[in-house]
């Protein structure tokens, strides 16, 4: 993650951010806690799969943990409520392209959800149509041409 970007999230996903690393830090840590102090009790380190799972878990954690922390840290909360007239991150976009209209939400990467019509701003279609207005054109290289979409509108 680069140290210097924001990390753009609204008002509850920043709420489901702390939440998570609180759930993380006090009942996440003691379960894995608990499972490597009953591991440990089999004596023969050497081949205790029980062991060696809950430490695998437990690097895990504490990544996600550090990576959690790291987000709040850079965390901007985006503002999804005023009238945008340039696509921006909090932006509603509604577009047209071969005939058929999408409509998507720009957030951060943290929030990204395509398949619910949450992009990221840092994807290819996020990146395009930032800093766009109702009415213009915008154009996307894919690996199967060039796409245009056409800003129908922005709230």
């Amino acid at each position: 993650m680069n140290n210097d970007k924001p990390v753009y999230v609204s008002a509850d996903g920043l709420k489901k951010l702390e939440a998570e690393l609180d759930e993380l830090r006090t009942h996440k840590r003691a379960e894995v806690a608990e499972r490597i102090h009953n591991a440990m009790e089999f004596g023969d380190f050497s081949e205790n799969s029980e062991l060696e799972q809950a430490k695998n878990d437990q690097a895990f954690l504490e990544g996600r943990i550090l990576s959690l922390e790291q987000m709040l840290k850079k965390a901007v909360v985006i503002d999804q409520n005023g009238h945008h007239e340039l696509v921006e991150v909090g932006s509603k976009v509604v577009v047209e392209s071969d005939g058929e209209r999408s409509e998507y939400v720009i957030v951060g990467s943290a929030e990204a959800a395509p398949n619910e019509g949450r992009i990221s701003n840092e994807s290819p279609v996020g990146k395009a149509l930032i800093g766009h207005r109702a009415g213009e054109t915008v154009k996307l290289t894919v690996p199967a041409g060039t796409v245009q979409m056409k800003i129908v509108g922005v709230s």
